[in-house]
């Protein structure tokens, strides 16, 4: 009798532990769905799916035979449209998933220093000299790099400041960095257009915001108008940082060291004559943007 009563029990625990399982797996699965929705144009979408879900339920219940025939019918079709609606945050998810399992490559292949960009900000910050620069990283921006001029060149300090010079053809875009070498110039990225964003930020910001949305770029801005330093991860922006702060935040998001380098406070009278001729500054859509 006593075994028969060990051998209910232990089926009893297993199923317990597989149904908690289950439910953690679940609420874990809901809540990394609901963290990468928020703050995005999604929200409020999932809020109708959420109301049309309501209605479906009481028509049932009050047996509104129209409604629940007409919600019935359409219910196939609004699965297809979620998938279309929410399309970005599906990519955008399968994207974090892939970078997750791929961490342990991307540590040894950012192998490189990006001191130069740091440098680069550096200096058009003290110009105020608008500037784009984007980092790949683990998503492949062929589609933008095609969209501007191809350089294939190494990255260097002076490379960046006559690229982003303002009398320069190529100082219009981003520019996009692949490893240890500027990959392209010029390039037009997709602009933004999350409706919670500061009306404050202009063009610029916003197409730096737009590829992190889309892939796991790093963008690294600079404010034609205050002057000011930006980095955007993910979707979300960081305002008016210090080069040493940047500097800081490439080592983390990069997962290796980046060798501290003295910047320099005033500016060498002939690098700046042959760099930013007198009179001559860029013409930036990110004119509307204030000091914060």
């Amino acid at each position: 009798m006593g075994q028969w009563l060990a051998r209910g029990r232990a089926p009893q625990a297993t199923d317990m532990a597989t149904a908690v399982l289950d439910v953690l797996i679940v609420a874990l699965l809901i809540y990394e769905f609901l963290k990468l929705i928020r703050g995005t144009r999604a929200t409020p979408m999932l809020m109708g799916v959420f109301v049309l879900a309501l209605a479906f339920v009481a028509a049932q219940f009050a047996e509104l035979r129209t409604l629940d025939w007409l919600m019935t019918t359409l219910l196939p079709y609004g699965i297809f449209a979620m998938i279309v609606v929410f399309a970005a945050e599906i990519r955008h998810a399968l994207a974090r998933l892939g970078r997750k399992l791929a961490s342990s490559r991307s540590s040894a292949a950012n192998s490189e220093s990006y001191d130069d960009v740091v440098l680069a900000a550096n200096l058009f910050s003290q110009n105020q000299t608008g500037a784009l620069m984007v980092i790949e990283r683990e998503i492949g921006l062929r589609t933008y790099i095609e969209s501007g001029v191809a350089l294939d060149a190494h990255i260097s300090y002076d490379l960046l400041a006559t690229i982003f010079r303002p009398s320069a053809p190529l100082h219009d875009g981003a520019v996009i960095i692949q490893k240890d070498r500027v990959a392209a110039a010029a390039c037009f990225l997709p602009l933004s257009m999350n409706p919670i964003l500061s009306t404050q930020l202009g063009t610029r910001h916003r197409a730096g915001i737009g590829i992190t949305e889309e892939s796991d770029a790093i963008a690294v801005i600079v404010s034609e108008e205050t002057g000011a330093i930006s980095v955007a991860v993910a979707g979300q922006i960081e305002r008016d940082i210090t080069p040493d702060e940047l500097r800081e935040r490439l080592s983390v998001l990069l997962r290796r060291h980046v060798p501290a380098t003295t910047l320099p406070t005033h500016q060498d009278p002939d690098l700046d004559a042959a760099t930013y001729p007198s009179g001559v500054r860029e013409s930036d859509d990110d004119a509307t943007e204030l000091q914060r």
